[in-house]
Formats: C-alpha cells, sequence, structure tokens
C-alpha cells in the first residue's frame, strides 16, 4: 500500500474516518494512568541508569499499578543482574513532537538507556511522517547531547490494523499508515545510530487492555522481557 492510495482513502472516507477516530479517542481516553512510582532504585550487580519516555504505553496505561506496567516489568527484568537507577516520563496523548518539552520539564541526569515509546499518536493524530521523522531527531540529539545518554532504544509502532477497538475501515486506514510509519522510523533510527525494537507482540485480547486500544498486563510483561533482552544482549 503507498501513500497516494492513502491520499484517496483519506479524501473519500474523510467524514466516516473522522466521526470514528473521535468515537475510539473517547472510548479510549477512559483508562487511567495507573498510580505508583515514577523514579526509583532496584535491583543488585551492575548499575545501569534507564530513562523511559513516552506516551500511555509508556505510562502504563492498561495495568493497575506501575509495578504491572512497562516500567516495572522492565525494571524487574534487569534487576536480577543490574542495580537500576530509572526515570519515568510520559503522558497519556503524547505525540514525538510533546515529547521533547516534557523532557525540557525535567532536570536532566547522566543515562545509560534511554528508552522511546512513542508513534501510535503520530499516527491517529495525522502528523505527516516528514514532520514525524524531524521530531525523532530532535528527541534523540537531547537525550544523546543533553541526557548523556549512552545508547537510545525506540520501540516499533504497534500494528494499529490489528487493534480490537478500531471499527473498519478506521482500522485497515490507520494500520497502514503505522505500517508505512514504523519502516520509516526503523530507517531513521540504523542511519542516526539508534536501537529499534520491533513491536511483535501477538494483539490477541489477552494481551489488551479492556478497552481494547492500550496494552494489558500481559502484553507489558513480553515487552519489558523483550526490550531488557536487547538491553543485555546488544
Amino acid at each position: 500500500m503507498n501513500p497516494t492510495i492513502e491520499t484517496i482513502a483519506k479524501l473519500v472516507l474523510s467524514p466516516l474516518l473522522v466521526a470514528q477516530a473521535l468515537k475510539v479517542r473517547n472510548t479510549a481516553s477512559t483508562l487511567p494512568e495507573p498510580p505508583g512510582h515514577r523514579s526509583g532504585q532496584f535491583g543488585i550487580g551492575t548499575p545501569l541508569r534507564l530513562l523511559i519516555v513516552g506516551d500511555s504505553s509508556a505510562a502504563g496505561v492498561g495495568a493497575k499499578h506501575q509495578n504491572e506496567a512497562l516500567s516495572g516489568q522492565l525494571v524487574q527484568a534487569l534487576g536480577s543482574s543490574h542495580r537500576i537507577d530509572w526515570k519515568l516520563v510520559a503522558r497519556t496523548g503524547a505525540t514525538t513532537r510533546e515529547a521533547l518539552p516534557l523532557l525540557r520539564s525535567q532536570i536532566s541526569v547522566p543515562t545509560d538507556v534511554a528508552l522511546v515509546v512513542l508513534g501510535v499518536n503520530d499516527v491517529t493524530s495525522q502528523i505527516p511522517l516528514a514532520h514525524l521523522l524531524q521530531a525523532r531527531e530532535k528527541l534523540y540529539e537531547h537525550l544523546f547531547s543533553v541526557w548523556g545518554a549512552k545508547r537510545v532504544i525506540a520501540a516499533g509502532i504497534p500494528p494499529l490494523g490489528n487493534f480490537p477497538l478500531l471499527p473498519q475501515p478506521l482500522r485497515w486506514f490507520l494500520g497502514v499508515q503505522a505500517r508505512r510509519f514504523d519502516k520509516a522510523l526503523q530507517r531513521q533510527a540504523q542511519e542516526l545510530g539508534v536501537d529499534y525494537v520491533p513491536f511483535d507482540i501477538p494483539l490477541t485480547l489477552e494481551m489488551m487492555a479492556e478497552d481494547g486500544f492500550h496494552p494489558g498486563v500481559n502484553a507489558y510483561f513480553l515487552i519489558g522481557r523483550t526490550v531488557a533482552e536487547k538491553i543485555l544482549h546488544r
């Protein structure tokens, strides 16, 4: 599927797509960010300074507590071999461009690994791909230069075409865009020295939160283990 067909589909289906997107946004926004610490220390072993920045998935929406969310799962997976000094900077609805002011509002500290979990809102907000790539480059540069990140890892965009909550044809349309954006981000990451972790978690009902849009605890567990493997076995 190419951008020209996407453009034609958007023009033809625009009223329906907008109506469906508004309904989905209202439904998906009902789950809160879970309570729990957003920074701390955990584990024993070699020190590892970890920063997680991103959107509602980074913030753990779909879990009941941060211990069950991405940050908790990742820190627990790393804590058996490392002493993790970690920090979470995330907000529901954040796009890549909006993540940079979030980071700038924090006091930067030296970081070994920065994990970027963004992209879904860039797709659903219909941000042009060129603008997304520019925003990502600025975000990566900020992590490397200001936070002193020795390594930046970007999580891939989930296959929106498989999200249970999304009705057709919105599911198809966003799925096509998500695949195109994900491929472009993966190419960019390679060029900029950023590690990329494709999203390969099966989006079955058991993996999703009750809203059918966010990851559930089982998905956070698998994602946390996948990213931990990436960090430990470069």
